[in-house]
């Protein structure tokens, strides 16, 4: 697989499970080399802020290509190929991906859709949290989205969530590009240790820690009262 890299310096927004995602030289393989051009980092963290997602100097890809897809950030100028993406796939994405009705649905406006890509663009440039489009080589069409946002869960950096239209899906898709995933944030970003929750970590187990963690932080205050 042949892979061309872009990074740009594009700072921390808690998305713990997979809702609407509006409310995300290397190498990819061991045997694969990638041709990487990147910019200067654009953030300077204030004094008193929070910790940055992703360090300052750290720079965030804006174009990874492969032989058989590429990936950019999600925008506005995407929002009609992302639209009919998963408006294809309602239900296969409410029970994969977000295990809710509430995202995609029926009834989404051309402006609800436009409004998300604001605030996914905005997101990544303020290094918040980062929703990528995975799109045919030719960028003609959204073969499903990738996100990658911070972690409220102590022991995690990261988590990575995904999904993919249902036609890509019945192709074999979704499997070629968690593990595609899996190794380009292993090598390329700067996370020790991913969650991927309905992946690597099933949700059933993943809930239960999201679960556990929020109760360790109600208890003091509990206590208080």
């Amino acid at each position: 697989m042949n892979l061309r890299v872009t990074g740009a310096g594009l700072t921390l927004t808690m998305l713990l499970t997979a809702g609407c995602p509006a409310f995300a030289t290397a190498s990819v393989a061991t045997s694969t080399a990638a041709e990487v051009t990147e910019a200067e980092p654009e953030v300077v963290p204030e004094s008193g802020a929070m910790p940055l997602f992703v360090p300052t100097d750290f720079n965030v890809p804006i174009l990874v290509e492969t032989k058989d897809f590429k990936l950019v950030p999600l925008g506005p100028e995407l929002v009609n190929i992302d639209f009919d993406a998963y408006m294809s796939s309602i239900e296969h994405i409410q029970k994969t991906f977000t295990r809710s009705t509430n995202w995609p649905r029926k009834d989404i406006s051309n402006a609800d859709a436009m409004k998300d890509m604001k605030i996914e663009q905005a997101r990544f440039k303020n290094r918040e949290s980062f929703a990528f489009a995975v799109l045919t080589p030719d960028g003609s069409r959204e073969r499903g989205s990738l996100y990658v946002y911070p972690s409220a869960i102590e022991g995690y950096d990261a988590v990575v969530t995904m999904w993919v239209t249902k036609a890509e899906y019945d192709a074999g898709f979704d499997v070629e590009l968690y593990e595609w995933a899996t190794n380009w944030v292993k090598t390329d970003w700067p996370f020790e240790k991913v969650a991927y929750p309905g992946r690597a970590i099933d949700w059933d187990s993943w809930d239960a820690i999201v679960a556990a963690d929020s109760a360790k932080e109600v208890a003091p205050e509990e206590l208080n009262h």
